[in-house]
């Protein structure tokens, strides 16, 4: 996993919540969006499917959409 190349979400606390980051991150156009990525399993937290919209992302996390077609997300400290 070294070799992958990760766009940044810098963010300003100490988390954010899953369906947020997938806003910020370009990977949902919207709330709705997000929610059903989310429901649907295509959203990938750390490697594993992640189910739950209100989900905690802390700086090291990655986040990811495989079926977008779009690098993984870092979640950094701004």
């Amino acid at each position: 996993m070294s070799d992958t190349a990760y766009e940044e979400l810098p963010i300003r606390d100490q988390m954010i919540r899953l369906g947020q980051a997938l806003k910020l991150a370009n990977l949902a156009e919207d709330g709705h969006h997000a929610k059903t990525l989310v429901s649907e399993g295509a959203v990938h937290v750390n490697g594993a499917v992640e189910t739950r919209r209100g989900a905690q992302l802390h700086p090291g996390d990655v986040l990811e959409v495989p079926a977008s077609g779009t690098p993984p997300v870092r979640i950094v400290s701004a």
